[in-house]
């Protein structure tokens, strides 16, 4: 009888040794293929750098996998692709899921996709997933019993679940290591849970990624010889949210759908104050801009080691929340879960995440509508005027009331009146 922890080991030893060896291929790749990231206004990097980084991962991962059939086939290891009960999951087309979000950040890394096909790529891999079986289910209400039937919402819920998951890491990589480290955190935490559950196939795959990403954060870690790319930060999204289904049986708890997003707690908080940050300053949800976590504590003084070890230790913090949440009842858990969330939030209000760093600036001699950053005079202006607006709808707003309040007091007046 093999002990249980040996597969796992092996996993994790094949697919940290792949990355580490195939990684130099990988940045020869890009360099080829002129896969690189020159340093520019939006753009940390100083050094023009290669970006296929998915190439060693991708790599990593699909060693492991071959390690884990031999293990099966050959030295008794236990079987892990097996679904959760009430759910089947057709492996072989979770396999092609991986292939296409793969693939879709190569094709970006390449020749630099325009958000609609690489979102369409990313919606495809998502709909093979489900389509193989890879769904939410339904889930329990941990407070009052019973089960909340999603019906056919299932499928488009999980496809908007998995492509969420592919763009919070793809945003959050912004400075080196910062992307694979969070991931290698967060992935060893589901490998944890997963084990606590029973769930062989999460388990099998989080560690494996766990060692694919420490592996390449080898290199990947400042000051970095190679990116992830698109081909390594869209897949490392992909892995994450599909682990974090699979640890899901057909029948969720509440709490087993929160905890992955817990883990992820800082790429979504930086996506969450990307989005309202741009709505406020009236310009595209999908305008890059330079007011990402990273780049607040850039500016607060951080280096950029200081700033990602920083984030690494926040992300260690959920994860260990997340597992503690596992081990306490529903309201301990309750608990648990707002004091990180209240922590994160006075987090991003410290750094000022949704104060807007870009702004629309028309210009009236020219009559050009332009965006301007911080560093350009018309940017104050715009604040300004944004500001006195905003004081002008609220001077409004209070004399609307304060003239509602009147006109409700004087029939009052009339009436005592007349009773005189």
């Amino acid at each position: 009888m093999v002990d249980w922890w040996v597969p796992y080991v092996s996993l994790f030893v094949a697919a940290l040794a792949t990355a580490v060896l195939t990684t130099p291929l990988a940045r020869k790749i890009a360099w080829k293929l002129d896969a690189v990231d020159y340093p520019s206004a939006r753009r940390i990097n100083k050094r023009p750098i290669p970006r296929m980084g998915g190439i060693a991962i991708f790599l990593a991962l699909a060693v492991a996998v071959a390690v884990q059939y031999v293990g099966t086939t050959r030295f008794h290891w236990p079987v892990v692709l097996v679904p959760s009960p009430r759910m089947t999951v057709d492996y072989y087309r979770l396999a092609l899921a991986f292939l296409i979000i793969f693939v879709t950040g190569l094709v970006d890394d390449m020749i630099q996709l325009k958000p609609l096909p690489k979102l369409l790529g990313q919606v495809a891999a998502a709909v093979v997933a489900v389509s193989g079986g890879l769904v939410i289910g339904d889930i329990v209400n941990p407070f009052v019993g019973g089960e909340v039937t999603l019906g056919w919402l299932t499928y488009p819920i999980t496809v908007i679940y998995l492509v969420a998951y592919v763009n919070i890491i793809n945003l959050i990589d912004g400075l080196d290591g910062l992307a694979t480290g969070i991931t290698c955190i967060s992935s060893i935490t589901m490998f944890v849970l997963a084990s606590l559950a029973g769930r062989l196939d999460a388990a099998a795959l989080s560690i494996a990624l766990a060692g694919a990403t420490l592996g390449f954060l080898c290199y990947n870690f400042h000051p970095a010889s190679i990116f992830l790319g698109d081909s390594g930060s869209l897949l490392l999204g992909f892995a994450l949210g599909t682990i974090s289904l699979l640890n899901v049986t057909r029948v969720a708890g509440l709490t087993t759908i929160i905890l992955p997003l817990l883990i992820a707690g800082i790429p979504i908080m930086d996506t969450f104050s990307a989005i309202i940050r741009r709505k406020r300053a009236h310009v595209s949800v999908s305008h890059a801009d330079k007011g990402h976590i990273h780049h607040r504590l850039i500016h607060e003084g951080f280096d950029q080691r200081q700033a990602v070890l920083l984030m690494y230790a926040w992300t260690a913090l959920l994860c260990l929340g997340s597992f503690l949440m596992t081990q306490v009842e529903v309201w301990p858990r309750v608990i648990i879960f707002a004091l990180l969330i209240a922590a994160s939030a006075g987090f991003a209000m410290r750094l000022h995440l949704f104060e807007p760093v870009l702004r629309h600036h028309y210009d009236d001699k020219t009559g050009e509508d332009t965006i301007v950053t911080p560093e350009d005079p018309a940017f104050a202006e715009e604040r300004d005027a944004a500001e006195e607006r905003r004081e002008e709808r609220h001077e409004e707003l209070r004399e609307r009331i304060h003239g509602g309040h009147e006109s409700d007091d004087q029939p009052d007046d009339e009436t005592n009146g007349s009773d005189e």
